[in-house]
């Protein structure tokens, strides 16, 4: 009598786990960041009340004796809102040097994600929060007097420009958080960044600077940005300074993302 041997069912191939689809991953992550700069509402808090400080300081402390006509508000306001957008991003290197070391990344790697989804999410929140905390400055800035002419063009191309330096300056600190060996090493690498704008035409014209320290001021990034803002918002001449400033900011974005991605997927294994 023959014996039938049954032999068990073949195991079910694995399933194959696919990237998602579209910006799906960005979407999320973005998502995640903006979650966690509300629940960090002392740092959104701070980023906007240092900047406010600094111009009210500028503006009733020193604004009488560095213009007597009572004008030194409009000179000012561009400079601050990009202080503000400073104190802002800033906090973009902690954040991504905190996710570097609670080992939260070495989760994110047995899912099938882009590696940039993340650095995305952190950027373009850094983005929208920089944005709503600089319109909260300008809203204060006309409080105390700041009296723009622009037009309504003239405010988009404004706006257009801050958030481009946003951008570059967000994802510069971005990269400086991934090579930071901690959130503490972070902040302290992009606190150095945050003098720049003292060392530019925010608060006095370069023109009365000593000579060293104008060559400097002229022709760091920082300047031309200024410049184009103040330009459009209050009539001052432009000159060339717009060129430089999307130049500047442009070159920024490419070579920090460029330094970023590398950095990312050296400390998170990936190739």
């Amino acid at each position: 009598m023959t014996t039938l041997i049954q032999h068990p069912p073949a195991a079910a191939p694995a399933a194959v786990r696919r990237r998602p689809s579209g910006l799906t991953a960005e979407a999320v992550f973005i998502r995640r960041s903006i979650t966690h700069s509300l629940r960090d509402a002392e740092a959104l808090l701070m980023a906007v009340i240092l900047p406010t400080m600094l111009m009210l300081l500028f503006t009733y402390v020193f604004g009488g004796a560095l213009d007597p006509s009572g004008g030194y508000v409009d000179y000012v306001v561009p400079g601050i809102i990009l202080l503000c957008a400073g104190f802002g991003a800033s906090s973009t290197a902690l954040y991504v040097a905190r996710d570097m070391t609670t080992g939260i990344i070495d989760r994110f790697r047995t899912m099938p994600l882009r590696a940039g989804a993340v650095l995305t999410g952190h950027v373009v929140a850094s983005l929208l929060r920089n944005l709503f905390a600089t319109g909260i400055v300008i809203a204060v800035a006309v409080l105390v007097g700041f009296r723009p002419s622009a037009e309504p063009l003239e405010w988009v191309a404004a706006l257009a420009m801050v958030a481009l330096y946003i951008l570059a300056i967000t994802t510069l600190f971005a990269a400086i958080g991934l090579a930071a060996s901690s959130p503490d090493a972070a902040s302290a690498y992009g606190f150095v960044l945050l003098f720049l704008p003292y060392l530019s035409s925010a608060f006095v014209p370069v023109d009365t600077l000593p000579v060293w320290l104008a060559w400097f001021a002229e022709h760091q990034p920082i300047t031309p940005v200024i410049e184009t803002i103040r330009s459009l918002l209050t009539g001052t001449p432009m000159g060339d300074s717009a060129w430089w400033a999307v130049g500047w900011c442009v070159l920024l974005v490419a070579v920090a993302a460029g330094w970023g991605a590398w950095l990312f997927r050296r400390r998170s294994g990936r190739r």
